[in-house]
């Protein structure tokens, strides 16, 4: 995917520009996190790659595709060839099985209804739930869901997987578990792009893109490490190497003149109102 000065601005009163116009490019097999706190204009970067949204200026390439010259039909197909999406939240309907939600995804991608099943429950042996084809949403765990929902992705063969905050909804075992597949998924060739405020699920990337205020860009955040990934204790740690500068020990007042002798006993010097001598009454 290529972006060539994209941009999208909402119309108004008054305008709103959500994504300032940008450069970008992704090589085929990359695995990117694009990184940035809420409402910085990560959803709508989304939008735009996952061809959800068009921009209002630039030109988008993918695969090649100047997608700007395709008709909303050939957007909409070329979409559900090309690309697979994973969200935060599943979007497994509950009363259809494993098996079955997987193979929803592919009527809008032309593939014949005799494959559907089959490819489905090769997606589904892919991710590690070969034992699970029957189960219903319900009787899965949050991990068990949402790698039910890569599957999904992954089942049209696209060349690009779009994960929304994959891990969002999971705790940090079941986390653990998405983000290993995904990296299999991504060490098999796949070009993975996962949009996330957590460091470390941008960590697992091999390049890391940042977006605040609706501007993308590569340069790392102050207290950032060299992948881009904010850094809360960078300071600390640089504190800590051997070769880091340290701070020099606090000096001793200079010695006096005349120094007092060492059987001398010196007194307080007397503070204004404080342990001040009355003086005696010279009558």
């Amino acid at each position: 995917m290529e972006f060539r000065g994209v941009g999208l601005t909402y119309p108004g009163p008054p305008p709103v520009p959500a994504l300032r116009p940008c450069e970008l490019s992704v090589d085929v097999g990359e695995f990117v996190a694009v990184v940035g706190p809420s409402g910085s204009g990560k959803s709508t970067f989304l939008n735009v790659a996952g061809l959800l949204d068009a921009p209002t200026e630039g030109t988008y390439l993918l695969d090649g595709i100047d997608t700007a010259a395709l008709s909303d039909a050939d957007r909409t197909a070329l979409r559900g060839r090309r690309i697979g999406f994973v969200f935060q939240a599943f979007h497994l309907m509950p009363h259809r099985s494993a098996t079955e939600n997987v193979m929803l995804s592919m009527v809008y991608s032309a593939v014949p209804r005799a494959e559907r099943r089959t490819r489905a429950r090769d997606a589904l042996q892919r991710v590690g739930l070969a034992h699970r084809f029957d189960a219903l949403p319900g009787r899965l765990s949050g991990g068990e869901r949402q790698r039910v929902a890569i599957a999904r992705a992954l089942a049209g063969r696209p060349s690009l997987l779009l994960c929304d905050e994959p891990t969002g909804n999971l705790d940090s075992g079941n986390a653990e578990t998405v983000l290993a597949l995904l990296g299999e998924l991504h060490a098999s060739g796949m070009t993975v792009v996962v949009i996330t405020h957590d460091r470390d699920v941008a960590a697992r990337a091999g390049r890391t893109v940042t977006i605040r205020d609706g501007i993308l860009s590569e340069q790392p955040e102050a207290g950032a490490s060299q992948g881009g990934v904010p850094r809360a204790d960078a300071l600390r740690d640089d504190a800590l190497r051997d070769d880091a500068p340290r701070a020099d020990p606090p000096r001793a007042d200079p010695p006096r003149d005349d120094p007092p002798r060492d059987d001398a006993r010196q007194a307080d010097p007397p503070r204004d109102g404080v342990n001040r001598r009355p003086e005696r009454d010279p009558a």
